[in-house]
């Protein structure tokens, strides 16, 4: 299952229930306001270090490099570009988009 967030940790909730739902080995694309999440103060902030044990996080480096934040990328989490969205998507027939 591919999990996408879209709304920042600190801005909604969607964040925080889609770790608390998501199965081991599911995949979680961050992207627009919620790549603040995948940096090094947000992940700190919302559990994502313990989400990295379970899941595989991606976020998606444009809108990462919008935000200025391309440089505090938590470690374990995959930047991705358009095409790699494309691929996520691809590879995982089921998805859930978390608003």
């Amino acid at each position: 299952m591919l999990h996408i967030v879209n709304k920042s940790h600190m801005q909604a909730s969607a964040l925080q229930t889609c770790l608390r739902l998501a199965q081991p080995g599911s995949a979680l694309l961050l992207i627009e306001d919620a790549v603040y999440a995948a940096t090094q103060a947000g992940a700190a902030s919302c559990s994502m270090t313990d989400a990295l044990q379970q899941l595989k996080v991606y976020v998606l480096q444009p809108d990462l490099q919008a935000r200025g934040m391309a440089s505090r990328l938590q470690a374990g989490v995959t930047a991705i570009d358009y095409a790699g969205f494309v691929d996520l998507v691809a590879e995982h027939p089921n998805n859930q988009t978390w608003l």
